[in-house]
């Protein structure tokens, strides 16, 4: 007696639902776990240094921008304003980083660095890009 096998393979079919849950659970994980350091605003060419360092304290940030213009935490001031602010920095003994463009002259850092100083601020910092060896 011969049998014949009637066993025939049917074309399977994957449910995708799972896969997509999973990926998308993946790409909401990476998308809030990581961190995306910007720094919106005013486009400033730092100085470079080999003695910075990172300074992780909250302060002020007084831009020197390289048409001369000046940003106090990314509102452009006029120097008068600017001084208005640095008393107020000076009543609550605030810190100031001061972030001018290597296009900027001296002098005018100076300048901004002497109203902090009569303002009575006694901790200023300047930005600079650090160099890698």
């Amino acid at each position: 007696m011969k049998f014949k096998r009637r066993l025939k393979l049917e074309a399977g079919t994957m449910d995708m639902t799972p896969l997509i849950d999973v990926v998308f659970q993946l790409l909401l994980f990476f998308m809030l776990s990581s961190s995306f350091i910007m720094q919106p605003g005013i486009k400033v060419r730092l100085p470079k240094a080999v003695t910075s360092k990172v300074i992780y304290d909250k302060m002020d940030i007084v831009t020197l921008a390289k048409n001369h213009r000046i940003f106090f935490n990314d509102l452009e001031i006029s120097k008068d304003q600017l001084n208005y602010h640095l008393e107020q920095i000076a009543d609550k003994e605030g810190m100031v980083l001061i972030k001018a463009d290597s296009a900027i002259p001296l002098g005018v850092v100076v300048d901004i660095w002497d109203l902090c100083r009569q303002a009575g601020i006694t901790q200023l910092n300047i930005a600079t890009d650090t160099i890698q060896k």
